[in-house]
């Protein structure tokens, strides 16, 4: 288990965690998400323990992580700028990093030889940006970590390629019940793969739970009549006779309340978790503003 438990962290003026609990429960795939700024990578940095925070617990299996290389070596960690020695290649990273992870394994790395094909001898350097990722990636998942954590790891990949990490990361939690954290912008990605989700504005944990739970408590409600009452509405739309409403709620509830206001019709749907985002950062004025140009 991952916690972050009323993390604050400044940078002289700027508070980039403001009191930021977080939970990643064993075994889960967690997707953090967030706007441009919102703190997620210093998130990311404070549970790999190379930021202490000012105040606050940060704990990875229960231990502290900062300045602990026991903890530090059951992570495996890809940032989003990824960094190698200037004229290090491949094999030399490999032995770099079975170095610093006793678990390495070298039979894995030779068996994901094949999926990742990337020549050995030349500099990574010398890769592409999404070729670099790919060898993250492929490092990191050799050393068989018990916690992993990506920050926009498939950034710059192609689809293939993408979906072919996404794979992998699975497997590894199937299999190894490795737990797993996940930075990215792509909602419809994170959605095919993450069980928990947490959203972070400001430095703040906005809302956390799992997918399931996320997605049960916040629908979309079409109707041609008259608004229901008692709703919690996030957001109001009107399309000719066609209201839309994204309503916080259970969908039978939403059901029940929009089934008495007798409208001539009516659906409850689900929403994604990109329109979840959306509008949940609506309350905080974050909501796809009308512009007229």
């Amino acid at each position: 288990m991952l916690e972050m438990k009323h993390v604050t962290k400044s940078f002289g003026d700027f508070k980039a965690l403001d009191d930021l609990t977080l939970t990643v429960p064993k075994g889960a795939v967690y997707g953090l998400v967030g706007p441009n700024g919102a703190g997620k990578s210093t998130a990311i940095r404070h549970l790999t323990g190379i930021y202490r925070p000012d105040s606050g617990e940060i704990t990875v299996g229960g231990q502290p992580v900062y300045e602990n290389p026991g903890v530090k070596k059951t992570i495996g960690y890809i940032p989003d700028e990824v960094f190698y020695y200037p004229s290090a290649n491949l094999e030399d990273m490999r032995k770099f990093y079975r170095g610093m992870y006793p678990g390495f394994d070298d039979g894995l790395f030779e068996k994901l030889r094949e999926v990742f094909a990337l020549p050995a001898k030349t500099p990574i350097r010398r890769y592409s940006k999404g070729m670099q990722k790919q060898a993250a990636f492929y490092l990191t998942v050799c050393t068989r970590p018990e916690v992993l954590i990506l920050d926009e790891p498939v950034d710059g990949l192609d689809p293939v390629m993408r979906r072919q990490v996404m794979s992998l990361i699975l497997s590894d939690v199937a299999e190894h019940g490795t737990t797993v954290l996940i930075s990215s912008h792509n909602l419809r990605e994170l959605e095919d793969v993450c069980d928990h989700v947490g959203i972070m504005n400001h430095g703040k944990m906005l809302l956390e739970k799992s997918l399931a739970d996320m997605q049960g408590s916040t629908v979309k409600l079409q109707l041609v009549g008259d608004t229901p009452q008692g709703l919690d509405i996030l957001h109001e739309s009107t399309s000719g006779r066609l209201k839309t409403l994204v309503v916080r709620g259970q969908a039978w509830e939403v059901s029940t309340k929009a089934a008495a206001a007798k409208p001539a019709y009516f659906d409850v749907l689900p929403l994604s978790l990109e329109e979840i985002f959306i509008y949940e950062l609506g309350g905080v004025n974050y909501e796809v503003k009308n512009i007229l140009l």
